[in-house]
């Protein structure tokens, strides 16, 4: 806390010295040359502001601006590079660098989520398993790649719970107008405030995006390498359910509390190699409308998960033996998918292509060789067509894509739709329409364990989902998203109790496939209003399930941000300040296991009808944006009925510092 204080310090008086040489006029431009606008979304580097023309020798491009800086995605989405202060970036300072709405974390950062409401699923591919880990691994589709005129930095910190930090930091450069690489990695060291409780991951990924001269050929590629420990204790015990509850003060050191166990961890590891590449046969030009291009990616991916226990635990139930634990899944993954793309004018823009994946999935158990067949794995080899097609018609942008098996193991498919009405003033209305037929997880499919109640062999059918959506934007009135979710022999976790076999090992978490249809509505509502340098941003999300017993949502699920902005020391300083209430109903939360890293269905506990409250201050100065936060600083007066999850105590209050800095060359 002390050092908290020094940096505040040390921050605002520095303030003073900006405000005498740093004047940030109106104005559009946002050139990075020392004229150039330095308003919130500047990104002039703060060298050429304090010492003048001296920093322009650091610059290799003083004509760049805000808008050549791009990162671009897997589907060739362009995103700009931006500095600027929103409240929806304060929402976005945590773990995930995004706004965890629909979620709610456990005590420790990084050591699991829990689920506010229910998703269609958006993959023809099969997942391993140990899906609570996936929230933080960086997918295929996450990472972005860069197109710079100058080098670029961001780094990102985040204070944690004892003894550790959260940094982000990424690293990109352009050795030439045609070449641009990137470093970065997210590392996360956490010990928590319960015993046993240690989290400690990295995500790093190294990026490179070419285009030639000619422009005709692109080639991106990255490799990544990502690692997700976590230590695991089970939750506090049934017998000290009451001493959190009930505020006991003997036990606000949550590091008193005796966990279900002291001896376990899992851990989520991959490896991937990616590479794409686009070459144009033939370009546009006067005479011609059409262009004609190939496209080829591929992808190696090797992932692993491993629980390891020291020796066995009553908690999970009689095991083969009673040494360590060390249950193992492996999936190695192959995938390569080629094409042509037709773009028109006047016909629009086609693609065709076909798709190959090969997975197999392993287990690896060998001290229960003489118990149950640890051999078993699953190979699966399959080939799809797939095709897309999109269009503009004036104010109307349609576009569609579909995934269909031809051979193999994997019998997947898929068709969504998007139809997409632009008005004026931002105004927009879009139509969605999804259909994915997939097999299961892996991990519902085959399992070994030391632990009796942990193997299967399940025979399950694909899961097929349709989904309806609605998306209306009333720029300046509210946003509104309606969702219709239908699946059919829907496959999840639940809790079994054994009522003829008490005691605390009387339950068993399987996977289960129901033939009864799941149908979900979700409405959710977002609306942001402004009262001069006042604002509310405001979310609420309204849930119903139609399907009883199978899945379990809360009705209503709400966020409230009151929050002042204004700017300070001449505009040297802008500034938010104010406090966001996030509250859920009551319903029968899912349970976490962590052997499988897996959330399950019970129907024993209800948890929620809690207000987590927290004040914040933010401030931006040049290109750094630093977050104060007081979170769940109402812990203490509402009520020792929070939790992520039965068993699992939800965070006491506790202050975070976060920080984002951004530089330019």
């Amino acid at each position: 806390m002390k050092n908290y204080l020094l940096l505040i310090l040390l921050v605002f008086w520095s303030i003073p010295n900006f405000s005498q040489d740093f004047q940030m006029p109106k104005g559009p431009s946002q050139d990075l040359n020392r004229g150039g606008n330095l308003q919130n979304s500047s990104i002039a580097d703060s060298l050429m502001n304090r010492f003048g023309d001296k920093s322009t020798r650091l610059n290799k491009n003083p004509d760049a601006k805000i808008q050549d800086y791009l990162m671009i995605t897997r589907q060739n989405d362009t995103i700009v590079v931006d500095t600027s202060l929103t409240i929806e970036k304060y929402h976005k300072i945590n773990f995930l660098r995004e706004d965890d709405f629909e979620l709610i974390p456990f005590s420790n950062t990084g050591i699991a989520y829990n689920t506010l409401s229910f998703s269609a699923i958006k993959s023809i591919k099969p997942k391993m398993g140990a899906s609570n880990k996936y929230i933080s691994y960086d997918s295929v589709d996450d990472v972005v790649y860069y197109d710079l005129p100058t080098p670029f930095t961001e780094l990102m910190y985040r204070s944690v719970f004892e003894q550790g930090q959260l940094l982000d930091a990424v690293y990109a450069v352009n050795t030439s107008r045609q070449f641009n690489f990137s470093i970065s990695r997210k590392g996360l060291r956490s010990l928590g405030n319960y015993q046993n409780f240690l989290s400690n991951t990295s995500n790093f990924s190294f990026t490179t995006n070419y285009l030639s001269k000619n422009r005709k050929l692109k080639i991106r590629s990255h490799y990544s390498n990502q690692k997700l420990f976590s230590e695991q204790n089970g939750g506090i015990s049934d017998s000290d359910i009451s001493n959190f509850e009930n505020g006991n003060s003997q036990f606000l050191d949550r590091g008193v509390f005796d966990p279900n166990f002291e001896n376990a961890h899992n851990e989520f590891l991959g490896k991937r190699f990616y590479s794409d590449q686009t070459y144009i046969l033939k370009e546009k030009d006067s005479l011609n409308n059409r262009s004609l291009e190939f496209f080829n990616s591929v992808y190696f991916e090797e992932k692993k998960y491993k629980f390891q226990q020291k020796s066995s635990d009553e908690f999970f139930g009689d095991s083969f033996v009673s040494q360590e634990i060390n249950d193992k899944l492996f999936l190695n993954s192959f995938n390569l998918q080629t094409g042509l793309v037709l773009q028109s004018d006047k016909f629009g823009k086609f693609n065709l292509g076909l798709r190959y994946i090969a997975d197999r999935y392993s287990l690896e158990n060998y001290q229960i060789d003489d118990f149950v067949d640890n051999s078993q794995n699953i190979n699966s080899k399959t080939t799809y067509l797939n095709g897309s097609y999109s269009k503009e018609f004036s104010k109307i942008k349609l576009k569609l894509n579909t995934e269909n098996f031809i051979f193999g193991d994997n019998q997947s498919n898929s068709f969504s739709s998007i139809v997409k009405f632009n008005f004026k003033n931002d105004n927009s209305l879009a139509l969605k329409y999804n259909f994915y037929s997939v097999a299961p997880s892996y991990n519902t499919l085959l399992y070994r364990s030391n632990y009796e109640n942990y193997n299967w062999d399940n025979e399950f059918d694909n899961p097929v989902t349709n989904s309806i959506s609605l998306n209306l934007i009333l720029s300046n009135i509210l946003d509104l998203d309606i969702d219709l979710i239908s699946v059919k022999k829907h496959v999840q976790f639940e809790k079994l109790i054994d009522d003829n076999s008490p005691g605390i090992n009387n339950y068993s978490i399987i996977p289960v496939q129901y033939f009864d249809n799941l149908e979900v509505l979700k409405i959710k509502l977002a609306r942001k209003i402004k009262f001069g340098k006042f604002s509310i941003d405001s979310k609420l999300l309204l849930q119903k399930t139609m399907s009883d017993n199978i899945i379990n949502l809360p009705e209503i699920v709400s966020r409230n941000t009151f929050y002042y902005s204004t700017d300070m020391f001449k505009k040297a300083l802008y500034l938010q300040t104010g406090f966001g209430v996030k509250y859920f109903s009551k319903f029968y939360m899912n349970g976490y296991d962590p052997l499988l890293s897996e959330l399950y269905v019970q129907n024993e506990k209800e948890i929620g009808e809690f207000p987590i409250i927290d004040f914040f201050i933010n401030a931006k100065i040049q290109q750094t944006r630093l977050y104060f936060k007081f979170e769940h600083f109402n812990s203490s007066f509402t009520g020792y009925n929070y939790y992520s999850a039965p068993n699992y105590p939800y965070r006491d209050f506790t202050f975070r510092f976060g920080l984002v800095w951004n530089f330019f060359m």
